[in-house]
């Protein structure tokens, strides 16, 4: 049996936190707008303000965003970075698995 390496955990913590519809709106939400604030992400999905900050730490705790505090507002932003490694992880964990799963040609 394979064992579970840090690599899979990585993903797969990431792709917890992608998991979820208000999670990806918050998250094109914030590829569009430059350092948007709590106040500002709940104009993008009809949730209240708890549960959208409960969405948000999920998103600070996979390291996909990260907060910055300006006065007493906490802004947010995407880290690209962080983002772009879970979907070349991503890529690299599956793609071996698609390619295995392809019908071999006949000869």
């Amino acid at each position: 049996m394979n064992e579970i390496s840090p690599e899979d955990q990585q993903l797969a913590k990431a792709m917890r936190a992608l998991s979820h519809p208000a999670r990806l709106a918050i998250l094109r939400y914030l590829s569009d707008i430059s350092t948007p604030c709590c106040g500002d992400v709940m104009s993008c999905v009809d949730l209240a303000q708890s549960t959208v900050s409960q969405h948000l730490k999920v998103l600070l705790e996979a390291g996909l965003i990260e907060r910055k505090g300006q006065g007493t507002k906490n802004c947010y932003s995407i880290c690209s970075d962080k983002l772009s490694a879970v979907q070349s992880l991503f890529d690299r964990t599956v793609s071996p698995l698609t390619a295995k799963s392809l019908p071999q040609n006949a000869e």
